[in-house]
């Protein structure tokens, strides 16, 4: 099945017709990341950690005592929102990285409980991989491709500009990925993660590339590093060995796959 998926970028208005589908705890306090934006912006009720409320609609990933809840439990609660999905079809669900923030869990944890969902989901874009496509392995021609100024600063044109490089469908899809993953100033949960970006700037430079220190270019080109980083769950020497062409890496696995449950 074909979905339709987001930059992740943080959001402040849907269409009356989308609902704002955020991570939550089942105290309902809100406090952070996208439920915090849902309290804010679409209509989520203090006290409420499940289920719809004005244009949103929570999923538990952490007990009433704000403590993380069990990968099973999780899973629960997202087959309850599949049913809702396929009982609401003429609504459209804007999905964000639920479980992924103030939670702690991983997107390849989360994201393929939710695969096989209607198709008026539209997914976080880190979730594509687990749900309907899958990763390439990380190669030094991918990294020489991508990691230029010309890639990585063409903002008009990064919808379209994966389509015209040198790279396979797999790797056009990571590239898409990447490039359309916030992370700087802030990540899609509002994070700031600059110090991070500053760390990987830092162990990379003279070794691969020459940055301007504490420059607003060079944080967004580490941004996009990031963003390979944590979806293959790699560090920076990883990098700097397929830059090289020492390795090649093989894409991350689901850590869960989702089951049908039966009750």
């Amino acid at each position: 099945m074909t979905y339709q998926y987001h930059d992740e970028s943080i959001i402040k208005n849907l269409a009356e017709d989308t609902v704002f589908v955020f991570g939550s705890n089942m105290a309902g306090t809100h406090q952070g990341g996208a439920a915090k934006i849902a309290l804010q912006h679409f209509g989520a009720t203090k006290g409420v950690g499940r289920g719809w409320a004005g244009q949103s609609y929570a999923i538990p990933t952490m007990n009433e005592h704000l403590q993380q809840m069990p990968l099973s439990q999780i899973e629960h609660y997202v087959d309850d929102f599949k049913i809702y999905t396929k009982h609401h079809p003429k609504i459209k669900y804007f999905l964000t990285s639920v479980g992924c923030g103030v939670a702690g869990y991983t997107v390849e944890e989360i994201a393929p409980m939710f695969k096989g969902i209607s198709n008026n989901v539209i997914f976080p874009a880190s979730f594509l991989p687990f749900v309907e496509r899958t990763l390439p392995k990380l190669t030094q021609h991918f990294f020489k491709t991508i990691f230029t100024d010309h890639v990585i600063f063409n903002f008009s044109q990064r919808e379209d500009i994966a389509e015209n490089l040198p790279l396979s469908d797999a790797e056009k899809n990571l590239a898409r990925i990447i490039l359309n993953t916030q992370m700087y100033p802030v990540d899609s949960n509002g994070r700031d993660r600059t110090y991070e970006i500053s760390d990987i700037l830092n162990a990379l430079h003279e070794k691969v590339f020459q940055f301007i220190k504490n420059s607003e270019g060079s944080l967004i080109f580490g941004g996009v590093i990031l963003a390979l980083l944590e979806l293959y769950h790699l560090n920076e020497k990883d990098f700097i060995d397929v830059w090289q062409g020492q390795r090649e890496i093989a894409p991350p696995r689901p850590a869960h796959k989702a089951r049908k449950t039966v009750r």
